[in-house]
Parts: structure tokens; sequence; C-alpha cells
């Protein structure tokens, strides 16, 4: 036998209303449950009720909603999975408009359960053996596999910061000499710069006073490089 409570915030409350709301809660053997109706009953500081004793409440609402001291005491006394059902009428008969269904969970205040987690699936990768796969050695050419040359020690630039040294055979000792005739700084030879446009054309191009006579041609504003051809000739 079920235990029911019927609440309300009016003086009276007709057992046709508690029949009715059994009914909308698919409870409509009245006769197998055990009903208790309070009027005034959100007038109360505290239900006149044991905890966790009744099946359903009932609250049937004339002017407002049950207060939330109210709500507690209804959760209170329900039992752990039992059911509220709320009302809000003009008149202390229920209508199907402005009302509320709730369910109390089944386990109790303090009560522990395991939660399983799922097991992790991890995806299956599947590999090919018979799939076609490239020789990395393959894409390089013949002139990947070139060692690459590296400058010889003593190759050095004329117009550098160093120095001939005493036994010279690269060739700078020579070098600087025929520069040296020419009149040349290493400023001249790093960044040449020409007033006329022509210093850098050539001989054919160039004054009789030109700082760059005899040098080959060379772009303006880049370093002068002195080609093999031009250490061998004589000046």
């Amino acid at each position: 036998m079920k235990s029911v409570l019927a609440i309300t915030d009016d003086t009276v409350l007709a057992t046709s209303v508690i029949v009715n709301a059994l009914q909308e809660l698919g409870n409509g053997d009245v006769a197998n449950c055990d009903s208790q109706i309070i009027t005034q009953a959100f007038s109360l500081n505290k239900l006149p009720l044991g905890a966790s004793s009744m099946d359903v409440v009932i609250s049937i609402c004339r002017s407002a909603f049950p207060s939330d001291q109210m709500l507690e005491e209804i959760s209170r006394v329900l039992k752990p999975g039992g059911v509220i059902f709320i009302h809000k009428t003009s008149q202390s008969v229920a209508v199907e408009k402005d009302e509320i269904k709730a369910k109390k969970p089944s386990w109790a205040i303090g009560s522990s359960f395991s939660i399983k987690k799922p097991a992790k699936i991890l995806p299956k990768i599947q590999i090919d053996d018979d799939s076609d796969l490239i020789d990395e050695d393959s894409l390089l050419t013949e002139e990947d596999l070139k060692k690459p040359q590296l400058p010889l020690v003593g190759d050095c630039e004329v117009g550098s910061t160093r120095k001939a040294c005493k036994n010279c055979s690269c060739g700078r000792a020579e070098a600087e000499e025929k520069v040296e005739k020419l009149g040349l700084t290493s400023d001249l030879l790093e960044n040449p710069q020409s007033a006329c446009g022509n210093c850098g054309l050539g001989d054919a191009f160039r004054c009789s006073t030109c700082p760059y006579k005899g040098l080959p041609a060379f772009k303006l504003g880049e370093k002068v490089s002195l080609s093999g051809n031009f250490l061998a000739a004589d000046i």
C-alpha cells in the first residue's frame, strides 16, 4: 500500500482533487493508497511526518507555489524514488496547466556507488607490408652524392684585412704587389664607387686619371674580384 500526502494552502481540500491527481500520476487504485491531508500546510515550518515516510506528495496551490523551505520538507518526507505532484489553480480543483511532476532520486544522501568507466578502445592501424615503399637513396641525384669541396688553406682574396705571409705561395703577395702599384686602397676594392659612372665598365671607358685603370670590369658597390688572368698579366 502506497502512502500519499496531500497538502494545500487552502482551508479545505476535496477528496476528488486527490483522486484526479493520483489518476494523473497513473495511480488510479485509490483503495490501495493510505492518504493523509494537511490544509494550510504552507504556513507550517515543518511537516508533522517522519523522514522518508511518503511514496507520493500532492501539493494543491491556490495562490503561489510552495516556498523553498516547504520544498525541502517535501523532499525530506519523500522516500527515495518518491513522486511529487504540484498543481497551481485559482480554485480547489486541479487543472492540467501550471503543474510540476518530479521524482526524488532513488539513492539516499551519503550513499556511494562505483562508477564503471568504459574501457578505452585504441584505434586499430593496419599496415600493408605489400605496399610499395620508396627508397630514400633513390631520390638523391649524382650531384647530391658529390663530396663538397672545401676551400684550400691560404686561398685568400686581395683587399681583405689579412696580409700575405713571408713565404706566400698562393699568389696573394703578387696580387698585393700589383694592387699597390695601381695605388688602390682596400676601400676602393671593397666598395668601388664612380663619380662618372664609367669606372666599372673597363679601361676603354675610363679616363686617364681613373684610380681603377688597369683593373678588369666590375659592378659598382660590389667587391672587385681579381681573376687569375689579371694576376698573371704584367703591368
